[in-house]
């Protein structure tokens, strides 16, 4: 990749090509849980922006400036009364829409409030999560997918802490081969206690553990195509090892959302929406979206299972760079591949952090399995090209409320060798009829798996001399 390019897939601050892209989608900004306290403010940092969200007695949530329009103090740390946030400074008091109610310093009949704004941003609340629309103008919709329609007993909502740019979480979820290797377990655990652990439960409708056929299966047939969300990513594993006889495949369907986010399957009817948003251009939150479509989701088990691997309230993992997570050599040489114990999430913590802060990808050399990380960066910088010309985004959905989900679904089962296709939509369609909530959402089927009638194959342009030229489309 040319260095320019480079730089402008990853930078996202205030006026940069990439930040103006970003601006167009609604972002995740915090949790809910961040605001359930006796004091609900919470200081945000997103896209380089520093910013100060809050939630006030009515129940009505702000996000603003973070510096008093006064003289610049720090208004996280400010008093939340009076329908708003007042600077400890001088008592300058701002709204949930960033407008100045009070300027108590000044004589009585002043009008310098009238006069006085600072930033605001519109926000809302979705499934435990809160989001931001960073952009001009007024925002679009949340796109209606799945984790957004779905009530909100059948979701759960975390985050966590990457010390890197934001494109290197992204391409560790569009990298379909690497989880042969980062995410390898030497046995296979019970998977009758594999209930919100990734890659622990068996596939769909066998006994087979993932575990088992990542392990022995690490070289994938991978196809990907281009959808109007972003792209498809398609992982075959012929099964033909201790007996079997290739007439079946490991199918594994994940998605890559636009702008930032993938969706994956966590076992057969659970289903993880992840974005990876930028703090800054050296840091990352990754928030996640748990979806099921069969039984409300164990909100209590699932957060226990996160929260111990992380401090709070900055959601920052325990192992990290500076404890070199904790790697174990004994433990990868008799149990896993990394030794780093049997959490995933600190695998790809680690391998996205040895990247360094910001990835130098003009060094690197890319192989078959970087097909979709190569569609995705093309997609992306001829999004950010569009932009800065005008125009809009195709990937960029602008949902009306009453637009039913449209996928992307993701799946992990196995099927009949050389039918993925009409397998993945005869499983999902059966996931979804039984479904309590999904059942009368057709738009996902309607055209298709996922919502995609005669999606394309992108080719493998992974060997070209410039992968990133977009002029052959």
């Amino acid at each position: 990749m040319r260095a320019e390019d480079n730089r402008k897939i990853t930078e996202t601050g205030p006026g940069t090509p990439g930040g103006d892209w970003m601006r167009l989608y609604w972002q995740p900004v915090a949790l809910a849980e961040e605001l359930e306290t006796a004091r609900p403010v919470v200081p945000v940092r997103v896209l380089g922006e520093d910013l100060v969200l809050f939630r006030n007695e009515d129940g009505t949530i702000g996000l603003v400036d973070r510096r008093c329009a006064h003289r610049g103090a720090d208004l996280s740390l400010g008093r939340l009364e009076d329908g708003g946030l007042r600077c400890y400074f001088h008592g300058w008091l701002f709204d949930a829409g960033g407008s100045c109610l009070d300027t108590p310093a000044e004589p009585e009949d002043s009008r310098l409030r009238l006069k006085v704004r600072i930033r605001s941003y519109p926000v809302r609340e979705c499934n435990g999560i809160v989001w931001a629309y960073l952009g001009d103008g007024p925002p679009p919709n949340l796109p209606s997918l799945d984790c957004f329609v779905a009530p909100e007993e059948y979701t759960f909502a975390f985050k966590g802490y990457l010390d890197c740019n934001w494109l290197q979480a992204l391409e560790v979820g569009i990298d379909p081969a690497h989880a042969s290797y980062l995410h390898r377990f030497e046995e296979d655990e019970d998977t009758g206690d594999s209930y919100g652990k990734q890659f622990r439960s068996t596939s769909l409708g066998t006994d087979l553990p993932m575990t088992k056929i990542l392990r022995e299966y690490g070289r994938p047939e991978i196809l990907n195509a281009r959808t109007e969300y972003g792209q498809r990513i398609v992982a075959l594993r012929k099964l033909d090892k201790d007996g079997l006889d290739g007439s079946s495949t490991h199918v594994r369907i994940t998605h890559q959302v636009f702008p930032h986010g993938i969706t994956i399957p966590l076992s057969g009817a659970l289903a993880i929406t992840q974005w990876h948003v930028p703090i800054d251009d050296v840091s990352c939150y990754w928030y996640a979206m748990f979806t099921s479509l069969d039984e409300p989701v164990d909100k209590a088990t699932m957060r226990a299972q996160r929260v111990e691997g992380i401090t709070l309230p900055d959601y920052k993992p325990v192992r990290n760079r500076a404890n070199r997570y904790q790697f174990d050599h004994e433990e990868q040489r008799t149990q896993t591949y990394t030794g780093l114990g049997r959490d995933i999430n600190v695998h790809d913590q680690m391998a996205v952090e040895g990247q360094g802060y910001i990835y130098d990808r003009s060094r690197e050399s890319l192989s078959r399995s970087d097909r979709a990380i190569v569609t995705y960066r093309r997609m992306a910088l001829q999004a950010i090209d569009t932009v800065a010309d005008g125009g809009s985004p195709e990937t960029l959905l602008i949902d009306t409320a009453d637009v039913e989900s449209r996928g992307p679904i993701p799946l992990d089962g196995i099927g009949p060798t050389g039918e993925w296709e009409q397998y993945w939509a005869a499983s999902i369609a059966d996931l979804r009829k039984s479904s309590p909530w999904a059942s009368g959402l057709q738009a996902a089927l309607a055209t298709g798996p996922a919502g995609v009638q005669g999606s394309e194959v992108e080719p493998d342009r992974s060997q070209a001399p410039d992968a990133y030229d977009r002029a052959d489309g």
